[in-house]
C-alpha cells in the first residue's frame, strides 16, 4: 500500500512539474532532499523526482550529470526544474535497489557473491568512476548505497551532490576533440557526451525549467560560458559565507548517521564548505565530506588539498566489502576510523607517505606504535592473490600510489577464469529491505564493533601550536 503524500509547498504546487508528472509516493526523505516516485504522463515512464533543498548540492549534481549524461554507468538526468525562489527538482531514472542491498542479500545465501558476479560489479563501478575522473569530476561520496542497480543488473553511480569538477578535462589539445574512453572488457564503449551548457539559477525564472540543454559544439564558447557560470556561483557563495557560522571543529553532517534519510535510493549527504584556503577556480575544497567508512585517510587528517584519489580509496573499501560481505573499516567516529585503518596498515609515517606530516591534523592526533599491523591479507581471508592485490592497490596511504580506474579496468584479473558474468545473469534483489539505516554508510549490522574507547586511555598534551591527543 502506498504511503500518503505529505504535501511539499514546492513540488506539489509547481504547475510545470504536475503538468508533466504524476507523483505516486515519497520514497525517501532527509534534511537536504526528498525523493518521489513519479510517472511521466507523456509515456508512463516511472522516474524519480529528487527535490534538493541545498543550492550547492543541486548545482553540483546537475553540472556533473550533464557532463556524464552518455555514460552507461551513471544515473540518467532526464531534465530538471529550478526557479530562483524554489528548490531544484531533478528528474532522474528510477532504480529500485543499490549495491548495499545486493551485499546484504548475499549474506543470507551460502557462498555469497560468485566471483564472476564480483568481477562484473567491479567492472561497472570502474567504468562509471573512470568516466568521472576523465572529466576531472571527483565524486567524494562513493559507497554501496550510492551505486544504484537497475532491474536488469546495470549499476549506475548516483548522488553527485558532493561532487566537484577540479578542472576542465577530457580534451585533446591538438584537435579540440574530447578523448574517447577505450572500450573495456565486456563493455559498451563509453562515448563522451556533447558539450552542454549548465544554466545558472538566476536565469531559470525566465525559463521555468530546462527541458533540453543547448548543445555547444565550440569548445571556446563552452569554456567561456562555464567560466561565467562559476563566477556567478562564486559570488553567491561569498554572500552565503557572511551568514555561515560553521567553525573548523564542528562535526560534519556527512560524517554522522543517516537514519533521518530513511530508505532514500538517491540519498544526498550534506557537507559544509571550507570557508578559507584554496585559490583554485572552483573554490576551496573541504575535508568534511563523504561517508566515514569510505573516507580516505587524508580527509580524516583534515586535508583540503586532495584530488581524484579520495574516490580510489573508497573504491578499495567497496571492493573489499564485495569480497567479504563485511565493511573494511566500520568506524563509529573519525578517531575510531583512523584507528581501524592504522591497525590494519600500520602507522602513517613519512616513510610510507612522504610529506604526510604536512596534513593539517597529523601532529594533533597520534596513535601508539603498531608493531604488528593486521594487514589487508588478513582482512580478506580465502580470497585470491589477484583480488587482494586489487584492494591493496587502492587502500594505501600515499594517494599517488593508488591505482586509477583505467589501470584496474585493464588488470589481468578481469581476463582470467572465471570471467565476468554477463550483466543479464547478475542476481538483483527485487527491492530494498525495510530497515533502519542507523550507521554511517547505511548499515546497522555492526553495532558494538568499536568506539573511541576501544583505544583505551589517551593523553592530551599542550604544544606550541595548540594541543595533541595520543591514543594508547
Amino acid at each position: 500500500m502506498e504511503q500518503p503524500l505529505p504535501k511539499s509547498w514546492s513540488i506539489h504546487t509547481r504547475p510545470e512539474i504536475i503538468a508533466k508528472y504524476q507523483i505516486l509516493e515519497r520514497v525517501g526523505s532527509g534534511a537536504y532532499s526528498d525523493v518521489y516516485r513519479a510517472r511521466r504522463l507523456s509515456d508512463d515512464l516511472i522516474v524519480a523526482l529528487k527535490e534538493v533543498h541545498d543550492y550547492q548540492s543541486a548545482f553540483r549534481e546537475i553540472e556533473a550529470l550533464q557532463m556524464l549524461r552518455n555514460c552507461p554507468n551513471v544515473v540518467v538526468l532526464h531534465e530538471y526544474f529550478w526557479r530562483e525562489d524554489e528548490d531544484a527538482v531533478l528528474v532522474l531514472e528510477f532504480l529500485r535497489t543499490d549495491l548495499s542491498v545486493v551485499i546484504r542479500d548475499a549474506k543470507k545465501k551460502e557462498g555469497g557473491v560468485r566471483v564472476g558476479e564480483v568481477k562484473r560489479w567491479m567492472l561497472q563501478i570502474l567504468c562509471g568512476v573512470d568516466a568521472c575522473h576523465r572529466n576531472m569530476i571527483v565524486h567524494r561520496d562513493l559507497k554501496p548505497g550510492n551505486l544504484l542497480v537497475s532491474d536488469d543488473g546495470v549499476l549506475k553511480l548516483a548522488d553527485f551532490g558532493q561532487a566537484r569538477i577540479l578542472m576542465e578535462s577530457g580534451f585533446d589539445g591538438d584537435n579540440n576533440q574530447q578523448v574517447p574512453v577505450e572500450q573495456n572488457i565486456g563493455y559498451q564503449e563509453y562515448v563522451p557526451p556533447p558539450l552542454v551548457t549548465v544554466p545558472d539559477a538566476h536565469s531559470l525564472p525566465n525559463q521555468g525549467c530546462n527541458n533540453q540543454a543547448e548543445e555547444v559544439t565550440n569548445r571556446e564558447e563552452y569554456l567561456r560560458q562555464l567560466v561565467e557560470l562559476k563566477a556567478k556561483r562564486h559570488a553567491m557563495d561569498e554572500a552565503d559565507k557572511e551568514t555561515n557560522t560553521n567553525d573548523g571543529y564542528s562535526s560534519c553532517l556527512a560524517t554522522g548517521t543517516i537514519s533521518d534519510i530513511d530508505d532514500d535510493p538517491l540519498k544526498s549527504s550534506y557537507s559544509y564548505e571550507a570557508e578559507e584556503g584554496g585559490d583554485d577556480r572552483t573554490g576551496a575544497l573541504t575535508s568534511c565530506v563523504g561517508t566515514r567508512w569510505f573516507r580516505a585517510p587524508e580527509l580524516l587528517y583534515g586535508s583540503i588539498d586532495y584530488g581524484l584519489e579520495v574516490d580510489l580509496w573508497s573504491l578499495g573499501c567497496i571492493f573489499s566489502e564485495l569480497l567479504t560481505l563485511e565493511p573494511l573499516f566500520p568506524g563509529v567516529s573519525d578517531i575510531d576510523q583512523l584507528g581501524r585503518i592504522i591497525n590494519v596498515l600500520g602507522n602513517l609515517t613519512e616513510e610510507v607517505w612522504p610529506s604526510c606530516s604536512k596534513l593539517p591534523d597529523y601532529r594533533t592526533i597520534s596513535f601508539a606504535k603498531i608493531e604488528n599491523p593486521v594487514s589487508l591479507e588478513a582482512c580478506l581471508p580465502n580470497r585470491s592473490p589477484d583480488e587482494i592485490s586489487i584492494v591493496k592497490r587502492l587502500v594505501c596511504y600515499n594517494p599517488a600510489n593508488r591505482a586509477t580506474a583505467m589501470e584496474l579496468l585493464n588488470d589481468k584479473y578481469f581476463n582470467e577464469e572465471p570471467l565476468p558474468l554477463p550483466v543479464s545473469e547478475l542476481h538483483v534483489p527485487l527491492t530494498k529491505n525495510d530497515h533502519d539505516e542507523d550507521s554511517p554508510g547505511g548499515w546497522n549490522d555492526y553495532d558494538g564493533m568499536g568506539s573511541d574507547s576501544d583505544f583505551g586511555p589517551f593523553n592530551v598534551k599542550t604544544t606550541s601550536s595548540g594541543f595533541s591527543i595520543q591514543f594508547s
